[in-house]
């Protein structure tokens, strides 16, 4: 596996170090080096990474505002003299936290923490997609790996799934807690018969035969209100229409 990734430091005598160290990784891809956040914006919008070195104090735009912009599925290690900001990294999903100065020791083993996890998420969308079963099969229930175990899901069971960048949240009708595992959403919709489920914004899947409310473009379950995105209000009409 090859790992894209990108710097963004205001110092230049930083990013040619971590670009030293970038060198010496047999699966780490230099794509980019930035002196600021808005260039590093710019330029992950035209050739996306999969790993960010970032640095947080930054002039203008500072690195746990450009962590919350970046894409979805790029993924943050934090490089930061102030270790203060250890706790604000780890809340918006970082995999790991580099203090200044940096050695190689400690960038090689965040390195090799972002391999793991990417390899776990590559493992978990082929196990999803090998687990789906041919069309003329009838499907009654997926398996997904939650907590170390792979748990077996009755279709009928299920009433939404929200996802939450690289996990996916389970409502069942059993259980008052929801399922949780890590993979897409991508991957778990493609586990998911068409004829039943439907997905009505970017972060929710429903159940087609479980909605049974309606109000102001949200479908509500109970005490929990449900958006239907812009790009999914049209597939959306048209089942309610063909029902």
């Amino acid at each position: 596996m090859i790992i894209k990734c990108a710097i963004v430091d205001d110092e230049p005598l930083a990013v040619e170090l971590l670009a030293s160290y970038v060198k010496k990784i047999p699966f780490l891809e230099l794509c980019g080096k930035y002196s600021n956040a808005t260039d590093a914006l710019h330029g992950i919008g035209e050739e996306p990474v999969d790993l960010l070195f970032l640095d947080i104090q930054m002039p203008e735009l500072n690195g746990l505002e450009l962590s919350k912009m970046v894409p979805e599925n790029t993924r943050i290690v934090f490089t930061t003299a102030f270790n203060q900001y250890a706790v604000d990294g780890f809340r918006v999903n970082a995999l790991d936290y580099l203090l200044k100065p940096i050695s190689y020791a400690d960038f090689l083993e965040a390195s090799n923490k972002a391999l793991q996890w990417f390899q776990l998420v590559q493992q978990n969308e082929q196990q999803a997609q090998a687990a789906a079963p041919a069309p003329e099969e009838e499907q009654r229930s997926i398996f997904v790996k939650s907590e170390y175990k792979l748990l077996q899901i009755d279709l009928d069971d299920i009433r939404y799934i929200e996802g939450l960048k690289d996990y996916v949240k389970i409502y069942t009708e059993q259980s008052p807690h929801p399922i949780l595992s890590l993979m897409n959403m991508k991957a778990i919709e493609q586990m998911l018969p068409a004829s039943r489920f439907i997905r009505v914004h970017r972060s929710f899947i429903v159940q087609k035969s479980k909605i049974r409310e309606i109000e102001r473009n949200r479908i509500v379950f109970g005490d929990v209100y449900i958006p239907i995105g812009d790009s999914y209000k049209q597939a959306f009409q048209d089942f309610i229409n063909n029902k």
